[in-house]
């Protein structure tokens, strides 16, 4: 009844990836080398830009989408022909940083709705260890009427896709899969491994292979905020906290991270995943939540050193026009999920600074949707700002010269360099009262 390798190999039997986002794009893209994929997303829009070969994220480009075919639809019946149906919606938090489940939910009900009896159901959403056994395999059970390790099987395989990398696609990175049972397990291994040529990591149990997940960006974000919060103790101490790491990297041992503000889909999110499980079971993870409150505080924490030089050089802060350079959460990608530098910008309100946003990826709709804000088409050099910060390493932005940026600001300027983009003594030699983090 359940289908086998063989049954894919050769075409005979479909893979259908749910939700055509920046998880799940690529990997339908990357499946549809070796086997029959339909690509099914809930928004008739993307569903019909990728009918045409566009994808609005730029993970996926023009070229790549011609040289595959997948079958691209909004209609979920479409699911009941395929025998693995790979689940990739997101997974983000609520406004009180609790794990938000609706999407998952949503996709198991859709899914549980329509599957064929002999489906095998996989996981990439992040989750805290236990949603797919607890909460996914009751709801399939429920709108299917079948049962699992019966009617139908479940795995999971962590997504670990990186925004804008195009060095660590999907093919690259190595795939951690999980199946409920042996069998389900060696058809995941064996489906994966057609199309990962990094190579395959087979997880003992499904929790295992959750928890591998969460942990892996909640180790970041532990040491991106031990260095954010460095950076705030150098820069009390009137030390380069950019100078500190350069030296310290000189031994061997010591891993060169930077300080900044932490967003996006993946580290900005997960440690609350993990630690609204703990803290269900009866443990606060006290390490954990220190270093989320450290990052969630650094935009705060620019917008008042933005505050701090616009006093020192001799400008009155309320009615300052403050540019601010990029709003995506990193570099030269359009992505603006959970992106930090709205809290500069409302924290900056806050003070009475007039902001604005300038960033030529991302989608000025989008924006204004999910924030409420509205970006500027083009830098004003006619009405010159008091102060620039210099939020988001794009390409673009790394371009501007001194003289430049200098030309587009009044007189005893302003540069708050989050991402240490531009050479401090010229700036400084410019006549540029400049900070970096």
């Amino acid at each position: 009844m359940f289908p086998v390798y063989d049954d894919f190999n050769n075409r005979q039997e479909k893979i259908a990836i749910v939700g055509l986002g920046y998880v799940g794009l690529p990997l339908a893209v990357c499946f549809a080398e070796a086997f029959d994929v339909i690509g099914f997303d809930i928004n008739t829009d993307r569903v019909k830009e990728l009918s045409q070969n566009y994808d609005r994220t730029r993970e996926v480009d023009n070229e790549q989408l011609t040289s595959v075919k997948i079958k691209y639809t909004a209609n979920p019946e479409a699911l009941s022909t395929a025998r693995i149906i790979i689940v990739t919606v997101p997974t983000p938090i609520n406004n009180h940083k609790m794990p938000d489940l609706t999407p998952v939910i949503a996709a198991s009900e859709m899914v549980g709705t329509y599957m064929a009896e002999g489906t095998v159901v996989v996981y990439e959403s992040t989750v805290y260890p236990g949603v797919t056994e607890e909460i996914c395999i009751p709801i399939l059970e429920n709108k299917s009427g079948l049962k699992a390790g019966i009617g139908f099987k479940v795995g999971y395989s962590p997504e670990r896709v990186n925004p804008g990398d195009k060095e660590h696609t999907v093919p690259r990175i190595t795939k951690v899969v999980s199946g409920q049972d042996a069998q389900s397990t060696e058809l995941l291994a064996k489906i994966y491994g057609k199309v990962i040529i990094a190579g395959i990591h087979i997880a003992p149990n499904i929790k295992t292979a959750e928890a591998a997940k969460v942990i892996e960006n909640i180790q970041r974000d532990l040491n991106i905020a031990l260095i954010n919060e460095l950076a705030i103790i150098f820069n009390k101490l009137g030390i380069d906290t950019r100078d500190v790491v350069d030296a310290a990297a000189s031994k061997w041992n010591f891993i060169k991270y930077e300080p900044g503000m932490v967003g996006g889909h993946c580290i900005g999110v997960d440690p609350y995943y993990l630690t609204y499980k703990a803290e269900e079971i009866g443990y606060h993870p006290d390490v954990i939540l220190a270093g989320r409150r450290i990052n969630d505080g650094m935009g705060k924490y620019i917008a008042e050193q933005t505050v701090k030089k616009l006093i020192e050089a001799c400008k009155p802060v309320k009615n300052s026009r403050v540019l601010i350079l990029g709003i995506t959460f990193k570099e030269n990608i359009p992505d603006i999920r959970n992106t930090r530098v709205v809290d500069v910008f409302h924290e900056l309100k806050e003070y009475g600074v007039i902001p604005f946003i300038y960033d030529p990826l991302a989608d000025p709709p989008e924006v204004e949707e999910e924030y409420g804000l509205n970006l500027i088409n083009e830098i004003e050099s006619s009405a010159p700002y008091d102060a620039i910060i210099a939020a988001v390493r794009h390409h673009e932005f790394t371009n501007y010269s001194i003289d430049y940026l200098t030309s587009i600001m009044k007189n005893d300027p302003v540069i708050i360099d989050v991402k240490a983009m531009y050479d401090r003594n010229e700036a400084k030699e410019a006549g540029i009262v400049y900070w970096r983090l």
